[in-house]
């Protein structure tokens, strides 16, 4: 007999604020990193000012996802909405608006689950001191967290405090590297990554004092990296490519030191970040109760020696960056791509899932998770989804599977809930089961519209994963 998912599965979907709520200057919020970087692009695309309007929509997208059945609902606090300049006064308006999504989500029987910063670091943070370069942002942020458990703690159980911190720190853009030097970007990285892991352990020791009955964990962004041939160079290329990418935090995260492959790297490329004595407490003593799972693709890397004209070091490009002395990525010719490139492999979920619960023996939600491409509507209100079918379908399927070899799997939330403002492609790429009725060009009236992938994943949940 198959296994099946457990009775108490907690089956979501996810959005984040920045992407979902709009109003992004209503109610006294203040101005973040993303709102900065979505106004550079708002000549092309559409921007954070609307979004999907979820501040002003909370009740009539609440009451969809009741009846889509979801059990749990992930999504973020937008530290600037709470507190506007990033380390002032506190906003009440902000607090009162949470406390409303929260509330209104208990009403329907939805268990909320909180990202406390996904993306939006306060932009008066970045003009203070630039943000995660600089210590005082690890105590900024330690206040901001410490607010929102003593607000919500009652009320919340499930926390993740930063989305994809591995990810975050590859790109300059979302780290508000606007004006550092080309020869300094690598150190000042190193350093806002090293600053972000230490808040990441203040804030996770804190939620234990202040929340001993809620768990609390960190959302990475997933690595499996095939080696390019079977090569012994190449296997050892894609091991540290997963290193680089990914578990170089994880590590971090649950034992409370970086990896010697990492400490390594970090000191022959001359930097390594500035510590405190007191930090290694701080680190060691912060033990995640779960590992929250970002999964959308699979990577192939062959191994890429340094030379003379790259040193030791040397990164091409940003997230799928190569490194010289470790790995090159390759195309793998045995997977299918989406629209926008990433290569569809339900098989590496199964990996990723089975390689994080033996490293790491924590249970793993997945919290991000889905299919990003142009959805068309029909002169009748419709959309046909078939292909977002096709993809959660397999994804889910590799879940199942993951359980049935022994992983501890408690829920699954697809990204995205409804079609989000994406960084890059705005309206254009959407994820959601409901389709929000707007261009980057026209707003429209912001109907919601359920794809037919809504009610597909709506027979999912009712049958706990028995029908797909």
């Amino acid at each position: 007999m198959n296994t099946q998912f457990p009775d108490n599965f907690l089956w979501g979907a996810s959005s984040s604020a920045f992407q979902i709520e709009g109003a992004f200057a209503t109610d006294g919020k203040g101005k973040t990193v993303a709102d900065h970087n979505a106004q550079k692009r708002a000549h092309l695309q559409a921007d954070t000012t609307t979004a999907s309007d979820f501040y002003h929509h909370v009740e009539e997208d609440i009451l969809l996802m009741q009846e889509l059945g979801m059990k749990t609902y992930r999504f973020s606090f937008s530290w600037a909405r709470i507190i506007p300049d990033g380390d002032g006064n506190v906003n009440q308006a902000g607090l009162d608006f949470y406390h409303h999504v929260v509330d209104t989500l208990l009403a329907h029987n939805i268990e909320p689950m909180v990202t406390l910063y996904h993306f939006d670091l306060p932009y008066a943070l970045v003009e203070q001191y630039n943000g995660w370069a600089d210590r005082r942002c690890i105590d900024a942020f330690t206040r901001y967290a410490k607010i929102c458990f003593q607000e919500f703690g009652s009320k919340v159980h499930y926390w993740q405090i930063n989305n994809e911190q591995n990810l975050m720190i590859r790109v300059p853009e979302r780290m508000n590297m606007y004006e550092v030097p080309v020869e300094e970007i690598e150190k000042v990285r190193a350093q806002m990554d090293y600053n972000m892991f230490v808040a990441h352990a203040r804030v996770t020791n804190l939620c234990h004092e202040l929340l001993p009955d809620s768990k609390i964990g960190p959302a990475v962004s997933s690595t499996m990296t095939y080696p390019a041939s079977n090569r012994p160079e190449d296997v050892w290329a894609a091991r540290m490519n997963d290193n680089f990418k990914t578990n170089y935090a994880l590590e971090m995260y649950t034992y409370g030191r970086y990896p010697g492959y990492y400490e390594h790297y970090l000191e022959k490329a001359n930097i390594a970040p500035q510590r405190e004595a007191e930090d290694e407490a701080v680190l060691k003593a912060a033990k995640p109760d779960y590992l929250a799972v970002n999964y959308y693709r699979t990577l192939v890397v062959s191994h890429l020696p340094e030379d003379e004209a790259h040193p030791f070091g040397t990164k091409v490009n940003e997230i799928d960056f190569d490194l010289y002395g470790y790995f090159k990525h390759e195309t793998n010719p045995n997977l299918v791509a989406s629209t926008y490139g990433a290569q569809i492999d339900p098989m590496g979920l199964r990996l990723v899932l089975n390689e994080y619960y033996e490293k790491y023996r924590l249970p793993m939600i997945i919290t991000e998770n889905g299919l990003g491409t142009a959805d068309e509507l029909t002169a009748d209100d419709k959309v046909h989804d078939d292909y977002r079918i096709d993809y959660l379908r397999q994804h889910i399927e590799a879940c199942r599977l993951a359980i049935e070899d022994g992983v501890e799997l408690f829920g699954y939330c697809p990204w995205s809930v409804m079609d989000l403002l994406s960084s890059h492609q705005g309206f254009k790429k959407r994820y959601g089961f409901i389709y929000i009725d707007r261009t980057d060009e026209d707003e429209k009236e912001l109907r919601r519209i359920k794809k037919d992938s809504y009610y597909w994943y709506q027979q999912v949940i009712h049958s706990n994963g028995t029908k797909l």
